[in-house]
């Protein structure tokens, strides 16, 4: 098939096919480009290949449960909380891609098509106009070369595709979006909102906005999608499409045009750049299994790899006229990467009702929008975080054997809390990824090294978090609160970001206001590496919104002849 493939003059490349990789590829395909899509991985087809989709804990050897011995051969992603006997097909394994960790990293990746979009967390906000404009107002990274506006109708047009619920909550720092109906907080969620916003006016706790069909509209059914059943077991692959994936959406969206060509096991070695026509003209390939090298042609490239993968691709994209990098004049491909702090973590029980349940395993938590910094600078430390919680009920505990046990824990247990912070970090020239000198993978292609750190900034922020969290949990009247630093490394969030960001001066950036590289204009990034800081959001319907605008921006210009 590559044989046949390398053939084609395409008119369009992506690489990769995770959750921005899918969306340029619908994109292209539906505005008529033949597009090619590159994964490195296997085929993952929807329904067919969610192996334990509807497996029970017992038809699991270990109850779902990573054992001891093989926690021990994957260290790094084994601390990934949706790393399970009944997903681990979807994760990549330690020793199967190493990588340098001049700094602890825990990088986790998913190579497959579909990507992580088929295990993401799928919490879904937009970015408020405090978010673009808050590295010139707050002197750190550079200017963003957009703002809300310029990304307010595409936020809309991917979220009616994709379909988000949610509430209309009228704040300007979380901007509403095209939401389905929401889910609801239970009992002592609503006590807890009531009590905390009137204790502290100005922040706000509001229901979670997730990716998640709450009741499919027209344009989700046309999809084969269905309600999400509210199972709580999407990292298995979602037999019903009640979750937003490629697999799911926007594949097969692009395969229905009959304009896409996919090709899988395409471990992409570089991006091709031709010095005499002065732009990039294909994509170097090494097949996972065979080794063979293939080259595929095309107008057009979008790279869309995941963050750092992006960065290993562009580093390792070399040429006489680039001969540190594809784009890479500035001197600044792989720095200024930035990630969420997810260390912060608090616990509470609550005297709430005993009469009381809820029905379900709702698939998003409550959450309070950033009210750190937000129209000033008033701490000691840069930007802010968000805040999720909830609150559920567990079985009684019990130290009787027998009848005795049956009957204690058929009681339920008391109403418990927990917390946990999302917060923004401050993207720096000395966190950065670079091509390894001495190690290199099964491809021969250099491994990345990777140097990325917390800094002061990050522990005054988590600091801030167990004061102000404990301060509203005891507002609110809960009790035994405790606080925990998991002092996790940076990437177990997974939410990587930066190394090939956009700005407007080519000095100081890599990508103009169109996610093009500066200096190759027909080359796109509109994976997490396009971006110039973090917000406290989740990144991925930003990354939809800025593949989507950079997308028909992208055939605008080929049309005119100008790629």
């Amino acid at each position: 098939m590559s044989d046949q493939l390398s053939s084609i003059q395409f008119d369009a490349i992506v690489i990769g096919s995770g959750i921005s990789g899918g969306w340029a590829a619908k994109e292209l395909c539906e505005k008529g480009l033949k597009t090619l899509v590159l994964e490195r991985g296997r085929n993952v087809e929807h329904l067919k290949d969610y192996p334990t989709a509807t497996l029970n804990p017992w038809d699991f050897p270990h109850r779902g449960k990573i054992p001891p011995s093989e926690a021990d051969t994957t260290p790094i992603v084994s601390h990934c909380y949706a790393f399970t006997e009944a997903s681990k097909h979807f994760f990549v394994k330690d020793y199967e891609h190493p990588y340098v960790q001049v700094k602890p990293f825990s990088w986790i990746r998913g190579y497959q098509v579909g990507g992580k979009s088929l295990t993401w967390a799928r919490q879904t906000q937009r970015w408020s106009k405090y978010d673009f404009e808050g590295p010139l107002r707050d002197g750190f990274a550079v200017d963003w070369p957009i703002r809300y506006d310029d990304l307010a109708p595409w936020y809309s047009y991917v979220e009616k595709f994709a379909g988000i619920s949610g509430n209309k909550d009228g704040l300007d720092i979380l901007p509403d979006g095209e939401f389905l109906k929401p889910w609801e907080m239970n009992c002592v969620e609503r006590d807890l909102q009531t009590k905390i916003m009137n204790a502290f006016p100005g922040r706000h706790v509001i229901q979670g906005r997730c990716a998640h069909l709450t009741e499919p509209n027209e344009i989700h059914l046309e999809q084969g999608r269905g309600k999400c059943q509210a199972r709580n077991l999407c990292e298995r692959g979602c037999p019903f499409g009640g979750y937003f994936s490629s697999n799911s959406s926007t594949l097969p969206a692009a395969k229905k045009t009959g304009n896409l060509f996919l090709q899988t096991n395409a471990v992409v070695d570089s991006i091709i750049y031709d010095d005499t026509l002065q732009k990039a003209v294909g994509v170097r390939v090494i097949d996972a299994i065979t080794h063979v090298v293939t080259e595929y042609r095309a107008k057009i490239i979008f790279l869309n790899a995941a963050c750092l993968n992006t960065n290993l691709i562009l580093l390792n994209s070399k040429s006489k006229r680039f001969p540190n990098g594809l784009g890479n004049d500035s001197g600044l491909l792989g720095k200024y990467i930035a990630f969420h702090n997810y260390r912060g973590i608090i616990n509470a029980l609550y005297d709430g009702p005993d009469d009381k349940y809820y029905f379900g395993r709702r698939p998003t938590q409550v959450m309070m929008p950033n009210f750190r910094n937000v129209l000033e600078q008033e701490t000691d430390f840069k930007r802010g975080y968000m805040i999720f919680f909830n609150a559920s009920r567990g079985r009684a505990k019990s130290e009787e054997i027998g009848a005795a046990l049956k009957e204690a824990v058929s009681e339920l247990g008391g109403w418990r809390i927990y917390m946990m912070m999302q917060g923004e970090t401050i993207p720096k020239e000395t966190n950065y990824v670079s091509l390894s000198e001495t190690e290199r993978d099964d491809w021969g292609i250099p491994q990345l090294s990777i140097n990325v750190e917390y800094d002061e900034n990050d522990e005054k922020l988590l600091k801030d978090f167990f004061k102000e969290g404990k301060s509203m949990l005891e507002k609110a009247g809960c009790k035994n609160i405790s606080t925990y630093d998991t002092k996790q490394n940076p990437g177990l969030d997974i939410h990587e970001m930066g190394g090939v960001r956009m700005g407007r001066d080519p000095k100081t950036s890599l990508l103009n206001e169109w996610n093009q590289l500066h200096t190759c204009k027909n080359v796109f990034v509109t994976d997490g590496a396009c971006m110039t800081s973090t917000g406290t959001q989740n990144p991925s319907l930003t990354f939809m919104a800025l593949t989507a605008r950079a997308a028909n921006y992208a055939v605008q210009q080929l049309f005119k002849g100008l790629l």
